[in-house]
């Protein structure tokens, strides 16, 4: 059947009734779901805490009914509570919720593919359940434990969220108002990909002028060019949601500028240069993290505090350390909570779009 064919869904909850009292009798709740000071066995679903989780849809089965689908207004709530109440959230650990609301975005998207709303209405839910989950998995920070969340899955979710976002776009005849920021945002989580430059190059002569846009553009430019002096200052200005797209790429880049250093300088006597310029040209979070990441490259550093290129001492093991990204990342929330962050960014891409030819 035709998406605009579908019936919207009228389920009101964010989890229907029925998997709530299913889920219950099956002991399928998840701690951030149960109700709060019920000792009951087994334990009561809280409706004001209990999402719909993700199942996949079976082969041939019809499509579930309206009562069990979420409209897109419920969506975009229940998005909006993952990334106030859930985000936040002192009941587990951050790779937990990360897991968590990856799996319970998956399930609104799944829900906005079954019924028949507007491209504008899933526009919205998807940028803001993409932005949640950017913000979401960038807090797990490199060396966090990982746990439930499986970095790989995580990847998945953060392509597939893109891949929904970006059909909805391509459906439309006019740009939606977020679509600049989200396609950039797609460009830098893909920095570097010949395809994901191919696409956006493809994307109208307008929507690529708009600054959101034109600035992720810029970025993978540098990135594919070496430019380390340019790169590492063009994501020193991102804004935290960009910051969050462009972090799992920070590691890689700060390893090929060691390498070119290290070709260019590397002599048997050996060059040197000040531990403090390396901080700044690779926007490192101090003196020590530069010193790990030389010396994890066969760098060393010596009493003077500068970094040694021997003719052959570079060496490269293992992945790219990725870094805790406090100045690239972290430090951007400027004690906001996610949620801030999701509405912040729409109010700023009211902002952009006025800049963005007609």
């Amino acid at each position: 059947m035709p998406a605009c064919e579908l019936p919207l869904g009228t389920c009101p909850d964010m989890c229907p009734a029925a998997e709530r009292a299913q889920r219950e009798r099956e002991r399928r709740l998840h701690r951030l779901e149960v109700a709060r000071g019920c000792g009951g066995d087994p334990p009561r679903a809280d409706p004001r805490r209990t999402v719909k989780e993700y199942s996949r849809p079976a082969a041939g089965k019809p499509p579930p009914p309206p009562s069990q689908l979420r409209p897109p207004s419920v969506l975009l709530a229940t998005v909006r509570y993952l990334a106030g109440e859930v985000a936040e959230s002192e009941d587990a650990s951050r790779a937990e919720v990360a897991s968590f609301v990856a799996d319970r975005l998956r399930a609104v998207r799944l829900d906005l593919a079954q019924q028949g709303a507007g491209d504008a209405e899933q526009a919205v839910v998807l940028e803001t359940a993409l932005a949640t989950l950017l913000a979401v998995v960038a807090r797990l920070g490199p060396d966090s434990p990982r746990g439930p969340a499986d970095p790989v899955l995580l990847q998945v979710q953060v392509q597939e969220g893109f891949g929904s976002l970006r059909r909805c776009y391509a459906r439309a005849a006019v740009p939606h108002a977020r679509q600049a920021t989200f396609q950039g945002l797609f460009l830098l989580y893909n920095l570097g990909s010949v395809e994901a430059l191919r696409e956006v190059l493809q994307l109208p002569a307008a929507l690529r002028a708009c600054p959101a846009l034109r600035t992720a553009l810029e970025v993978d430019a540098a990135f594919r060019e070496g430019n380390t002096a340019r790169l590492f200052r063009l994501l020193r200005t991102l804004p935290y949601l960009q910051s969050c797209a462009v972090q799992g790429h920070v590691g890689r880049a700060r390893r090929e500028a060691l390498s070119r250093l290290a070709r260019a300088l590397s002599t048997p006597k050996g060059q040197a240069l000040p531990l403090e310029f390396m901080v700044h040209l690779l926007a490192l979070d101090g003196p020590e993290e530069a010193r790990g990441l030389c010396e994890a490259h066969g760098l060393p550093v010596d009493g003077r505090d500068r970094v040694v290129f021997l003719r052959a001492g570079y060496a490269e093991k293992g992945p790219p350390p990725a870094g805790a990204c406090h100045l690239l990342v972290t430090s951007k929330l400027r004690g906001r909570t996610i949620e801030e962050v999701v509405m912040a960014e729409e109010e700023d891409d009211g902002v952009d779009r006025l800049r963005c030819p007609a």
